[in-house]
Parts: C-alpha cells; structure tokens; sequence
C-alpha cells in the first residue's frame, strides 16, 4: 500500500454555519503546527511547507472565512473582524481535538494567533513568526493609508484602499524584496487574485482592512503574554519586508531575550523564496519544543 501519512490531505468541516476548508499533512500523534495564513492569500501558500515538514510533524493549515476555499458570506451577513477569524480557528481546532500545538503565523496570522495564545496560553507550545507582527516596530510607511482609514471611517479614505485590491499589488506583495524575483512563482499571485475578484470580496476585505485597527492597540496585551509566559520563539523574516519591516522581528528580544531572530535575503514572504532556509529554521527549532 502506498503510504500517504506524509502527503497533503484537504478538508472541509462545518464551523458555525460554514464551510471551512484546512489542508492537514502528517502524523496526528506527531506534535502540531497550526498554520494562520495572511493576506491576500490563503493555505494555498503553505503547501511547500506542509511538504517539507510532514514526515516530523502533524500540520493544519485552515483558510480564514473569506478566503481561500473556505466560506466568503458576505460582508453584510458575517462580521469580519480578527476576533471572528480567531473564534472560527478556535472552533475549528477544537472539533479537530487539537489542544496543544505550536503556532507558524504570518500577516494576518499573527493577529488571529496570538488571539488564540492569549484565550489558551497552555495549548501553545511555541511561535514561528515569519513577518507576523507583534509590535509598532514592525509597521511601515505602507501602513499610512490604513492609518487614515482607521482614524477617519469616511468613504474617501475606504475607496482610497481599494487599489491594494488590485493584481498589480498582489503581485507587489510577493515580488517587493526579494533579491532575484524569478523565485515568485507567478501563478501564486494568479490564484490569489482570482478569489479576491470574487464578487463581494473586496468589501470583506476593506472591513478586515478597517478592522487591522484593532490589533496595534493589543500589542501591549501580546507583549506581555510573552513576557509572563515566556513561549519559545522563532521569527524568520524577510528583511526586504515593505509591510513589516525587520525591526518586528528584532522586537520579540525586548520581551524574550530568549528569542531566536534570523533575517534573510526575502520580501514578505520568506518561506517562499528562501524555502530551504524557512525549513531547516522552523525544523530544528519545532524538534527542542516541548511536548
């Protein structure tokens, strides 16, 4: 019989009242890696990872309501909010019977998971950050607009967002930085964009846009979760990052000088284009964590 424990496996469960759909790969009795993508993609993006790691480790990688192939209501009917996304994680690894794990977070990951260390600081065995901020460090010039938008909900400033919707910067996201950009594999962005044109999404996602507003003013309150509860941490970012620039990495020491912080030759997502590198880091560090 072919063994198939390490290959990448695709579900969809019924969360309170949608479809959620996770890729899963390894071993169930291995320890776990919860896997929170960002934006604008989904867990289409960890596929390499959930590859390269499945013959050490049991790996779940849902897709935010939203995006990806899970459920997209729209966003008059569903309350796009971080709090949302981390309650619909929450519920998700509850019904799996997930209860302690490790969290990989990127982008919008961060935000949903350190929700869900705050909720359950003794399910987390440890965090791997790869450009999921945590600290005002981390936030760049991009973040202007947003600023505005949060500070001032007119329609001028919504409107004014709606151009970080569009191909060319979902390309941008995955070609900014990065020192030889024939690593980007194109179709990525393809795939991304074609289910941010979905009819409805744009709104949903200048509401998680407006709603970003919420996570800075937590970051105290994540901050000092990692003082008092002192998880292992890795962050791997990439130091070409225009979104969230390497001082967010370099942060995690003020709180947990304990922190392992490598900055590589990578834009905004740097378990794409230094794969081999991401891997071996988040490996040897998920193999020291406790079980």
């Amino acid at each position: 019989m072919e063994m198939t424990m390490n290959a990448v496996r695709h579900h969809t469960v019924r969360i309170d009242g949608l479809d959620i759909f996770y890729r899963e790969a390894g071993d169930p009795d291995a320890p776990a890696l919860v896997l929170l993508h960002g934006f604008p993609t989904s867990s289409v993006v960890y596929r390499d990872l959930l590859t390269d790691l499945a013959d050490e480790f049991h790996l779940i990688a849902p897709d935010h309501p939203g995006f990806g192939l899970s459920s997209a209501p729209p966003a008059d009917a569903w309350d796009y909010t971080f709090d949302h996304l981390a309650d619909t994680v929450d519920a998700l690894l509850e019904k799996l019977g997930v209860t302690r794990y490790a969290l990989h977070v990127h982008d919008y990951g961060a935000p949903v998971g350190f929700r869900l260390a705050l909720r359950h600081p003794e399910r987390i065995t440890g965090i791997v950050t790869q450009n999921g901020n945590a600290y005002e460090d981390g936030l760049t010039p991009f973040w202007k607009p947003l600023r505005d938008y949060w500070a001032d909900r007119s329609t001028e400033n919504r409107e004014a967002l709606r151009s970080t919707l569009t191909a060319e910067a979902t390309h941008w996201q995955y070609t900014h930085g990065v020192p030889d950009t024939a690593l980007v594999d194109p179709s990525q962005a393809l795939y991304d964009q074609a289910l941010l044109d979905r009819p409805g999404n744009q709104e949903i996602q200048l509401d998680l846009f407006l709603d970003y507003g919420t996570n800075p003013p937590r970051y105290a309150a994540w901050q000092h979760y990692l003082r008092t509860h002192r998880p292992p941490l890795l962050a791997v970012w990439g130091r070409g990052d225009e979104i969230f620039g390497p001082d967010g990495a370099r942060a995690f020491a003020r709180d947990l000088p304990d922190a392992r912080i490598h900055l590589l030759d990578a834009g905004h997502f740097p378990f794409l284009t230094r794969r081999a590198r991401s891997v071996a880091l988040i490996r040897d560090f998920l193999r020291g964590l406790p079980d």
